[in-house]
């Protein structure tokens, strides 16, 4: 008698336990926003950077680097569908290409030019 009771009452803890383990738990991992100063700007193509850029890494790594040109972004892009797996079809790969190079591109010539000081002194007769 004792083993039929000690048998009847595993029997519900383990199809309990059983059961539990059939349907996994959904966890979520919430990212901290990235840092104001990382934000991209504004531009044709800005969705489509956001939606196949950061899901691998922080705006950060586009922001913060040198402004190139869009030979030089395209190489970045492919690299990453290259040598990453980042799954990236050409018409997106292509706008993100587009959007860089406008607006992370290079400094227009006259933005880089310095001004030099000018003299203030007397004019001489």
């Amino acid at each position: 008698m004792r083993r039929t009771a000690l048998g009847l009452l595993l029997i519900p803890g383990i199809a309990l336990v059983l059961g539990a383990s059939a349907f996994p738990q959904v966890r979520s991992i919430e990212l901290p926003p990235d840092n104001a100063i990382a934000e991209l700007r504004p531009g044709p193509g800005v969705e489509v950077v956001r939606a196949n850029c950061i899901a691998c890494h922080s705006t950060d790594y586009i922001v913060r680097q040198p402004r190139s040109d869009a030979k030089h972004w395209e190489g970045e892009v492919k690299k990453m569908i290259s040598v990453y797996g980042v799954p990236i079809g050409e018409a997106d790969a292509k706008v993100i290409v587009e959007y860089l190079a406008a607006v992370y591109g290079p400094a227009p010539a006259n933005a880089t030019k310095e001004k030099k000081p000018t003299k203030s002194g007397p004019k001489a007769p």
